[in-house]
């Protein structure tokens, strides 16, 4: 499952990080190499229900500013499209609609929507991106108790997925239909690893060639560092914040990862956290705390990090490798 670095390692003087820190990864900077006319520029923002954190390596911080303008705006596009929460979203609509009638989406939601649909597959539905209704009604964040067996049963063992159908009308636009009045999507298992995409386009649509976006523990690591080697990306523990599990040096890759750390709550000694099992409609129960997956694109570690969660090693090995090759898994926690 990757290799470990041994006995975990503290987090290392601030001359020696970047600011990057929030949520799942440190991102490890070497100044006594920076090269002559190359700065970091950076901004930290709000999107997609989390904070987003950008980097870019560039002689000019005015130009490099204006190119994390355009990563904010791709990833506040993709928010405003594929969110559960806007009931004028791609999403939203479909949520509302598409057990009744066919809803018309955008080629980019359609096209999340079918790797999502993959990945449920592949997985045989322990990623199921139909799940919404058991995600509300478990609401990891506000509740301090879980909901009653009844109303958990109602969503356990349904293979959603299944039900889902994306499909194209005569004029070639993108249409959604449920075959369930249970279902509702949620891309929240995807639909941040595609926005970090998109806002890494973005940047090389600016000319940006080094760079780093991290939105919420799916990052992507755009060319090489300030001191021109690889980003050094640190994965911070699941039990204790300060300190560093693990290591990966990236060029061009993203990183994701999927833990039961950061939206939950605990009841009678349990830890109810946010990635449900949908054959119980309940919490996956887990040994492990944390899952971290490097892909050659954001959205296939973001979907991958969230599938193989709580799986057996073996299990985790060869989904990962039969539906993605190329996909590793870095790192167990």
């Amino acid at each position: 499952m990757g290799e470990r670095n041994g006995d975990q390692q503290s987090l290392p003087n601030r001359r020696l990080f970047l600011t990057l820190g929030i949520g799942a990864f440190v991102v490890a900077s070497l100044p006594r190499a920076i090269q002559p006319g190359r700065r970091v520029i950076r901004r930290t923002a709000p999107v997609m229900g989390t904070v987003a954190e950008l980097a870019v390596v560039h002689h000019n911080p005015r130009y490099a500013q204006r190119a994390i303008d355009a990563a904010l705006d791709a990833l506040r596009w993709v928010d405003r499209t594929m969110s559960r929460f806007r009931g004028d979203s791609d999403v939203g609509r479909a949520n509302r609609l598409a057990a009744a009638q066919p809803v018309v989406v955008g080629q980019p939601t359609a096209d999340v929507l079918v790797e999502a649909l993959r990945w449920a597959e592949a997985s045989g539905g322990v990623f199921d991106p139909c799940l919404a209704n058991a995600v509300a009604l478990w609401d990891v964040e506000r509740r301090i108790a879980p909901p009653s067996d009844i109303d958990v049963r109602r969503y356990a063992n349904r293979r959603f997925y299944q039900r889902l159908e994306v499909d194209y009308r005569a004029d070639g636009a993108p249409v959604v239909v449920f075959r369930d009045r249970d279902l509702a999507i949620d891309l929240g298992g995807i639909a941040k690893g595609y926005g970090v995409d998109r806002a890494v386009d973005a940047l090389r649509e600016w000319g940006i060639r080094n760079a780093l976006v991290n939105v919420g523990g799916d990052l992507y690591a755009l060319g090489v560092s300030q001191d021109g080697d690889p980003w050094e990306i640190g994965i911070r523990s699941s039990s204790d914040r300060d300190r560093i599990t693990h290591t990966v040096k990236v060029t061009n890759r993203a990183i994701a990862t999927s833990g039961d750390y950061e939206q939950f709550f605990e009841h009678a000694g349990r830890r109810y956290h946010h990635l449900l099992d949908p054959v119980t409609g309940a919490p996956r129960r887990s040994p492990i705390h944390s899952v971290t997956v490097s892909a050659d694109s954001c959205i296939t570690a973001d979907a991958a990090g969230t599938a193989i969660f709580g799986c057996p090693a073996d299990r985790a090995r060869q989904l990962v490798t039969a539906t993605s090759p190329g996909t590793r898994i870095e790192h167990i926690g």
